[in-house]
C-alpha cells in the first residue's frame, strides 16, 4: 500500500552567496530563512569559508565559471521569482553575478556583505569597487552603516548619514537602498541606544516628484553579541516576501519586524557569539 503524493508549489528564490561552515550565515542561513518564509530555497556558491562563532578562518571563492555554470543550472530548470545576493568575494565574481542578472527579470537583493560581524573582512577591495553596477540592477541594496560607508566613500555614522548613504545609492540606480541600523544610535555613537533604526530609502517619491522617499523602522535593541547572520537573514526574508509578490515597503517592513524575535530568540551555539534564529521570524 503505498501514500497519496501530495506535493507544495512554493515560490523559488535564489540565494548567491557564501557558505558558512558554522551554520549561522551566508547560503546556510539564507536557506534557514527562506524556508521559514514559505519559500523554495536555490543556492549558487560564490565562497567557501571555514569559519566557526569564533571567526573566520580561511576563505576560498568559487572559480567564476563555476559560479556561472551553477547560475544557468538554477534558471534552467527552476522559476526563480527573486535573487538575493551575499558574499561575492571577488571582482571577477561581482563582475560575473552581474553579467548573469542583467538578464534576470524580477526583484534583485544584494547584500554587499564585505566583514563578518567578527572584523573579518570578507570582500577584497578590487571586488568592493566593481559592486557599481550590480547595485544599479538592485531592487534593494541592504547595507550595514559600515558597508554603506565603503560604498558611498565617506562616513555613517548617524541616521541622517544613513539617509544621505541610502540617496547616494538610489542615485547610483538602485530601486531602494536598506541602510541598517545596528551600529548607530542616531547621535554618532556606535551600537549603545535602546533602539534600532533602520533606514529605507526608495526611490520613486511618495509626493509625486523625483526626490527618493525616507522611510525609519524603530526597534527594540536586543542585549547581545549574538548577531552572527543577521545581515544575511535580513536580506533573504526580503528577498524570500518577494519571491511570494509582496511590494516592497511591506517585505522590508515584515522582515525587519522579524529580525528582532530572530535574536533575542538566536541559537546559543559555539563558544563565541551565537547566530540569529529564523525559524522565529514571522513568515
Amino acid at each position: 500500500m503505498t501514500g497519496e503524493y501530495d506535493p507544495v508549489c512554493p515560490p523559488v528564490a535564489l540565494s548567491i552567496a557564501g557558505s558558512d561552515s558554522g551554520g549561522g550565515a551566508g547560503i546556510q542561513a539564507d536557506l534557514k530563512t527562506m524556508t521559514a518564509h514559505g519559500v523554495f530555497g536555490t543556492t549558487v556558491v560564490a565562497a567557501t569559508t571555514a569559519q566557526n562563532s569564533r571567526g573566520v578562518h580561511d576563505v576560498h571563492p568559487i572559480p567564476a565559471a563555476h559560479v556561472a555554470s551553477q547560475y544557468d543550472a538554477v534558471v534552467d530548470d527552476f522559476p526563480v521569482a527573486a535573487v538575493k545576493t551575499g558574499m561575492l568575494a571577488t571582482a571577477e565574481i561581482v563582475e560575473t553575478v552581474t553579467d548573469r542578472l542583467a538578464g534576470f527579470d524580477g526583484p534583485i537583493v544584494v547584500d554587499p556583505v564585505m566583514v563578518a560581524a567578527t572584523g573579518d573582512r570578507l570582500l577584497s577591495q578590487e571586488a568592493e569597487a566593481a559592486y557599481d553596477d550590480l547595485i544599479a540592477a538592485a531592487t534593494l541594496v541592504t547595507p550595514n552603516a559600515d558597508e554603506a560607508a565603503v560604498l558611498v566613500d565617506g562616513p555613517v555614522e548617524t541616521t541622517a548619514g544613513a539617509a544621505a548613504a541610502g540617496r547616494e545609492l538610489v542615485a547610483r540606480g538602485a530601486t531602494a537602498a536598506l541602510v541598517k541600523g545596528g551600529h548607530l544610535d542616531g547621535t554618532g555613537s556606535e551600537g549603545d541606544a535602546p533602539e534600532v533604526v533602520d533606514t529605507l530609502v526608495v526611490a520613486d517619491g511618495s509626493d509625486g516628484d523625483d526626490t527618493p522617499t525616507v522611510h525609519r523602522s524603530v526597534s527594540p535593541r536586543i542585549d547581545t553579541d549574538a548577531t552572527h547572520g543577521s545581515g544575511c537573514t535580513l536580506s533573504s526574508a526580503i528577498a524570500a516576501r518577494l519571491a511570494r509578490g509582496e511590494p516592497l515597503d511591506e517585505a522590508v517592513t515584515a522582515a525587519v519586524d522579524g529580525m528582532s524575535e530572530a535574536i533575542r530568540r538566536g541559537y546559543d551555539v559555539g563558544s563565541g557569539p551565537g547566530a540569529v534564529n529564523p525559524t522565529t521570524m514571522d513568515g
